[in-house]
């Protein structure tokens, strides 16, 4: 797994969880005040990376998250087929399909770069470079 462990407390806005083995990005976090019986609690409203659905954590401040790895690495578009974008790995020389995101759609054409997302097995281009 490409994953590391972080503490809740340190999580803010923007920044990557693993909530139900989906990398997500933060959008908020909200704690509350230690009342008489009990610690802080957090409660972390994030959004899906690669499915774009809304997930909710929720804890004692305390507690230990999952911090997926994400690596943002360069690809040159070999082929550009309906939806569907063959990519060229600019360090590994790998080649690989990812379909293209709605914003992108008509931007991409043969020979140039993009910006890409890898995490969990998983990629998303980003932008073009």
């Amino acid at each position: 797994m490409e994953k590391k462990i972080g503490n809740m407390k340190d999580l803010k806005a923007g920044k990557y969880v693993l909530i139900d083995n989906e990398p997500c990005r933060v959008v908020s976090v909200t704690h509350s005040k230690p009342g008489k019986h009990g610690g802080a609690k957090a409660r972390i409203d994030a959004v899906g990376i690669f499915d774009g659905q809304k997930r909710n954590l929720m804890g004692p401040i305390s507690n230990n998250v999952d911090v997926p790895i994400i690596n943002k690495n360069n690809a040159q578009v070999l082929n550009v087929i309906g939806d569907t974008v063959q990519l060229m790995d600019m360090s590994s020389y790998e080649t690989f399909e990812l379909p293209v995101p709605n914003e992108l759609k008509g931007q991409l054409s043969e020979g140039i770069e993009v910006l890409y997302m890898e995490s969990m097995g998983k990629r998303l281009i980003l932008k073009p470079q």
